[in-house]
């Protein structure tokens, strides 16, 4: 199975994946991928960062069974182009879109982290218990979600203050932006993942789960590409205008 991921929550990113729905024991194989530093420019680079990750002609729609977009949590303005993006190039090379919450991601990603002892060996999984995944809402609040030690949401998103996260280990950038906050309240934060974002590739493997986990595109229970944006734009239909007299 051959995927497109997309993911604009945080950072700009794509990724190709490619995998075998039927085979458990199988590395999902990353194609190819882009990322950007930047978080705020995702319209200028998206294009022809999608672009860059095929080597054959893409104007009648590349050999893909899926496009998979991370629906947020996120900002208005970066979450949009992405999912534009992606409902675009679905529309156009007649190919299914799903969706995935780009938390995940983040979650996907601390479950693959082996923890080390001192000597630098993996010593078991990361994380061993519940944890959080926090990302930056800016406005001093953080997007987050807790997960099971497997990587299964248990609760979330939501977006709110630092100190209103649990006192649990904490990964992602939100965790590096308050971490003294996080620390007062009882919860810990891991160095390593305090200025991690969720990018496309890790929301491709997490998705390649589900899809392996459930044995086919359908069964995988996938989102559909509405925005999770937490939030009420801050643009505002204007009302009527009040009478003079």
């Amino acid at each position: 199975m051959r995927i497109l991921t997309i993911d604009t929550s945080a950072v700009a990113s794509a990724a190709l994946l490619h995998f075998d729905p039927a085979d458990h024991l199988r590395t999902v194989e990353v194609v190819a991928n882009f990322a950007t530093e930047d978080t705020r420019s995702h319209a200028e680079v998206l294009a022809p960062g999608v672009q860059s990750l095929f080597t054959e002609p893409v104007n009648e729609g590349p050999a893909l069974d899926a496009i998979i977009v991370g629906t947020g949590p996120g900002p208005f303005t970066g979450l949009r182009a992405g999912i534009a993006m992606a409902r675009t190039l679905s529309f156009t090379w007649n190919i299914p879109l799903y969706g995935l919450m780009s938390l995940d991601a983040l979650a996907q990603q601390v479950f693959d982290a082996p923890r080390k002892n001192d000597a630098g060996r993996a010593v078991g999984p990361l994380a061993m218990n519940d944890f959080i995944i926090a990302t930056d809402a800016r406005r001093k609040e953080v997007y987050w979600a807790r997960y099971s030690a497997g990587a299964q949401l248990l609760d979330g998103p939501h977006v709110g203050p630092a100190d209103g996260v649990p006192a649990l280990q904490v990964f992602g950038a939100g965790a590096g932006l308050y971490r003294d906050v996080l620390e007062a309240n009882g919860a810990g934060v891991y160095p390593l993942f305090a200025d991690a974002q969720p990018t496309a590739v890790e929301l491709g493997r997490a998705a390649a789960r589900k899809i392996i986990a459930a044995g086919s595109l359908e069964g995988a229970g996938l989102l559909d590409s509405t925005p999770l944006y937490l939030r009420e734009s801050d643009a505002k239909v204007p009302g009527p205008r009040k009478r003079a007299l």
